[in-house]
């Protein structure tokens, strides 16, 4: 999931062909609330992990997620546990 970026066309709107004088202007990634605890992040707490796992059933990176290190290990372990025992895809 990247993110999104507008661009700031000055050159007179020419499309996508001419980006002589457009400017790439990034929009902040949100930052989550982290609203849960470790005890949280469990294998039987489905729902909340399905937040972070995309469509495919892959897991986001701290990049996207915004956990910290310890949360982001834990909510590795708990997913793939999750998954083993078919509770998650």
């Amino acid at each position: 999931m990247p993110r999104k970026t507008n661009l700031d066309r000055r050159a007179g709107g020419r499309g996508r062909r001419g980006r002589t004088g457009a400017t790439e202007v990034r929009v902040p990634r949100p930052k989550p609330k982290i609203d849960f605890t470790v005890d949280a992040l469990d294998y039987k707490n489905v729902n909340l992990l399905r937040q972070f796992v995309t469509d495919a059933g892959r897991i986001l990176p701290r990049k996207y997620t915004g956990l910290p290190a310890h949360y982001q290990r834990q909510l590795t372990r708990s997913i793939e546990r999750a998954r083993q025992m078919l509770l998650m895809k």
